[in-house]
């Protein structure tokens, strides 16, 4: 089957012809259609994650697939069906945090497109366990960025509480899907965006943003909740400054740059820092349930599978309104 390949960090990904992947026990095999290419892959690509991935890696883990085999035990789904995977590809259960129901914790995890091959291929193998099916109302490209976009920024609005008054750092793949699920709760979405982004800034007020301005501008009123999806260390500090009493400013990001040392009368006021890690399959049912209602509509732009590094470094420039997506199969 075809794939792209990734042999080190920040070398160009190949394109290669690598063996058909056989499911083991309660595993599905998918012919994948689709593929996000999220963020994430760009820090795995840098190495600026914690670890170190399997190498050489197929990357992605936004993955629309169709389900053509099934391992032992392997029952969840039918010959046929769609099916996604999302970044968490398993947990075992049984660690302190699965028991407590923090699967996204868990000690022993595994990371579609890090530790175990995702979807920059033509075919791919995933526990039955961590996947979800799509609700029909989404193409295989739209539902492709709910799955990793969609989620981690659903599981960081959840964290920002009831904040009526959210203000969004960085308007990409997950801030535009977000910014939906935000409005339709009625909350007021306040969007920054690099400075001089005027088209960016008019994207976040098409999809009901009340007001948008660069990063290094004051928004018109104090913020309640503050999201930063950029990897930008310092923007953590900007949110502080605009922050109500009792603020909550939670990092989307599974990598950020240094955050610069800040004085204490911004965190003050019961104001709070927090973060974000991976997700759970309760998140994953909850956004795919809640999606349709909205319903969330994702702006993509599509690539043949051979183009998955020119997706990136679009990604990486930010010229992608909305999200990137691999079309694999058109099936």
């Amino acid at each position: 089957m075809r794939a792209m390949v990734l042999d080190q960090p920040g070398r160009p990904l190949r394109l290669a012809e690598i063996p058909e992947p056989e499911p083991g026990p309660g595993q599905v095999k998918l012919a994948v259609r689709t593929c996000g290419v999220c963020r994430t892959d760009l820090h795995i690509y840098d190495a600026e994650l914690q670890g170190a991935p399997k190498l050489p890696l197929v990357m992605g883990h936004q993955i629309v697939g169709e389900v053509v085999g099934a391992g032992e035990g392997a029952e969840r789904f039918a010959i046929g069906e769609r099916v996604g995977v999302p970044w968490l590809g398993w947990a075992d259960g049984t660690c302190r945090y699965c028991r407590e129901g923090r699967e996204n914790l868990c000690e022993h995890a595994r990371f579609t497109g890090y530790d175990v091959d995702g979807g920059y291929a033509e075919l791919t193998v995933a526990a039955e366990d961590f996947c979800f099916p799509i609700p029909d109302l989404y193409s295989d490209a739209e539902a492709a960025p709910l799955l990793c976009a969609g989620l981690i920024g659903y599981r960081a609005l959840r964290l920002v509480g009831e904040a009526e008054r959210v203000g969004f750092y960085g308007f990409g793949s997950s801030a535009h899907i977000l910014c939906q699920v935000a409005v339709h709760e009625g909350r007021r979405v306040f969007a920054f965006t690099r400075d001089g982004d005027g088209p960016g800034q008019a994207f976040a007020r098409s999809l009901g943003a009340e007001w948008a301005g660069g990063s290094s501008e004051t928004a018109p009123e104090e913020l309640d909740g503050a999201i930063v999806f950029a990897a930008v260390g310092p923007l953590m500090v900007q949110a502080l400054k605009a922050s109500a009493r009792g603020a909550r400013v939670i990092s989307a990001g599974i990598h950020m740059s240094e955050i610069p040392a800040f004085s204490y009368d911004l965190l003050w006021e019961e104001r709070t820092l927090g973060s974000v890690a991976n997700l759970t399959r309760a998140d994953g049912e909850e956004l795919l349930r809640i999606a349709p209602e909205v319903p969330v509509r994702a702006a993509v732009t599509t690539y043949p599978l051979e183009h998955a590094q020119r997706a990136l470094e679009d990604a990486r420039a930010g010229r992608i309104e909305g999200s990137a997506v691999l079309v694999v199969s058109s099936r």
